[in-house]
């Protein structure tokens, strides 16, 4: 792993969410994506190396509203980025930790990625992420 790429805030509402941490961070919020495929719209800051995404639901199936439903608005993910997805998730699987999926898919920021389990890394669901080129 190369370093954090970003930490994943669930929210109910972006449109009260980015003047929040647009404050908060000292900084505007540089994109704004809809990932259909995890039905989230996503909203991205930039403080140094590291971003901040905030996600809110487009379903109220979807992961992210289950998980405010059952959490509350607040972090969901830490995401580190690697340089080779495919043998990071081989040497993570083979070191016992569960993939939440067999393949990377398409993520939000032009991302490839995979979600390890949270039952295998201290009850913190971690993302892997490689840029698509």
């Amino acid at each position: 792993m190369l370093k954090v790429e970003h930490i994943g805030i669930a929210v109910q509402s972006l449109q009260k969410s980015i003047p929040l941490f647009e404050a908060l961070l000292n900084t505007s919020c540089y994109k704004q994506e809809q990932v259909d495929s995890e039905a989230v719209r996503t909203a991205f800051f930039r403080k140094g190396e590291t971003k901040v995404e905030l996600l809110e639901p487009t379903n109220p199936e979807s992961v992210i509203a289950r998980f405010l439903e059952k959490k509350g608005e607040g972090m969901h993910h830490i995401a580190f980025d690697v340089a080779d997805i495919h043998a990071e998730m081989a040497r993570l699987a083979a070191a016992g930790f569960t993939l939440l999926n067999p393949e990377p898919k398409k993520g939000a920021d032009n991302k490839l990625v995979c979600f390890l389990h949270p039952k295998d890394t201290s009850g913190v669901l971690i993302e892997l992420c490689q840029e698509i080129f």
